[in-house]
């Protein structure tokens, strides 16, 4: 499954509460279907509305949906980085329009920091799936789609080249022993050098292979 990444930059925040205790949101579009987007894909509507349907009901209904601060480097989660909690996703035609709460983590005290302070912000949704490309041109994103994760991005429009050349050209699996996903290339090249060992040898270079593994995590 291939890292796949989008990035909006029309969002707005609001504040909600008391004066005694009141809490940031950020709101916008967060996805959107059946139409070719500036990273050359589309997302069919049916795929779209059923990955999010059950990201609503997996991660938002049970309080799970966490949002980063700024690019991660791969699909798993990292809460030390958690910015944004998000709290509602629903259709509006063929986007996805979403309502993400700023939290009180260190991160989502910059978030909430950069706001007050006139930067505009942005988000990206995180995603593995697999790519057919169109006669259009287009790669259309398969019904393998899985929604990870929508974060805070700090140039939502740059380019998106670094995105593509970061990310995309790897393939992730998920590793069920760890419950995280890896990069495939990583563990093929793990398989060859034990392939290409001795009993001996795979004694000795276990522990290593074994440290790297966890890395990569």
């Amino acid at each position: 499954m291939k890292f796949i990444r989008e990035q909006v930059e029309d969002v707005q925040y609001i504040t909600e509460g008391t004066d005694e205790k009141k809490s940031l949101y950020i709101c916008g579009t967060f996805a959107q279907a059946n139409i070719g987007n500036r990273n050359r894909r589309f997302y069919p509507l049916p795929v779209l509305e059923n990955e999010v349907s059950r990201y609503i009901r997996e991660s938002i209904q049970t309080n799970r949906a966490v949002g980063e601060l700024n690019h991660p480097d791969g699909p798993n989660i990292n809460l030390d980085r958690a910015c944004i909690l998000i709290k509602e996703m629903r259709r509006d035609g063929n986007n996805f329009i979403g309502k993400a709460k700023v939290t009180s983590t260190p991160s989502g005290q910059v978030v909430a920091g950069l706001i007050s302070d006139g930067l505009q912000l942005g988000v990206s949704t995180r995603a593995l799936g697999s790519l057919k490309l169109r006669e259009d041109g287009l790669n259309e994103v398969q019904n393998d789609l899985r929604l990870i994760a929508v974060d805070v991005v700090s140039d939502p429009s740059a380019p998106g080249a670094y995105v593509n050349s970061l990310m995309e050209n790897r393939d992730w699996v998920f590793d069920a022993a760890s419950g995280s996903w890896r990069a495939q290339e990583i563990i093929q090249e793990h398989k060859k050098i034990i392939r290409r060992s001795t009993l001996n040898e795979i004694e000795k270079r276990g522990l290593k292979l074994f440290e790297q593994y966890l890395r990569a995590i």
